[in-house]
């Protein structure tokens, strides 16, 4: 067992002072809000390798998986990545011109847009995503192999818990 971190502290510290508050879903979210930034800030040095960031990464990653010919439509990215329109052009734009996507008009389309890797934007995709998995896999590794598929699993549940109701647009109870 690991020994006691700064969110046991704090989840005591609520104890101590709110006898009547139940502090233990902070024991939970605290830890997942500081690994999530801990492990965002590691994926933010390995990707700077390729020169690129994690949300431009991000971009890549999704072209790459989208498979041949690794081409998407802007919106088509910017709802998978849940990111704004704005937010999608600094992206390509960056990418664009970093050599690693082209945007081209839709054939299919004459008002949309197509983006496609390059092919150094696949090899940096496909070097990046190998380079930020096994930074991922060297932290999970002290974990079991069951207890990572179990927390896999865990984590999957609490994410559907609070997934916004696609009818409602509002956060389930």
């Amino acid at each position: 067992m690991t020994e006691r971190d700064d969110v046991d502290a704090i989840v005591e510290q609520w104890r101590r002072e709110r006898a009547g508050m139940r502090p233990e879903p902070m024991a939970v979210f605290g830890r997942i809000y500081r690994l999530a930034r801990l492990v965002g800030d590691e994926q933010e040095r390995v990707y700077a390798a390729w020169g690129i960031s994690r949300g431009e990464f991000d971009v890549l990653a999704a072209l790459r998986r989208a498979g041949a010919p690794y081409t998407l439509a802007p919106k088509a990215l910017a709802a998978g990545l849940m990111l704004t329109s704005g937010g999608m052009t600094g992206r390509l734009d960056r990418l664009e011109r970093a050599g690693l996507v082209r945007r081209a008009p839709d054939p299919a389309d004459r008002r949309g847009l197509q983006v496609t890797l390059t092919d150094t934007g696949r090899r940096v995709a496909e070097e990046a995503a190998d380079a930020g998995l096994a930074t991922q896999q060297r932290l999970l590794d002290v974990l079991p192999q069951r207890d990572q598929e179990r927390l896999a699993e865990l984590l999957r549940e609490l994410l559907a818990a609070a997934a916004p109701d696609p009818t409602s647009r509002r956060p389930r109870p």
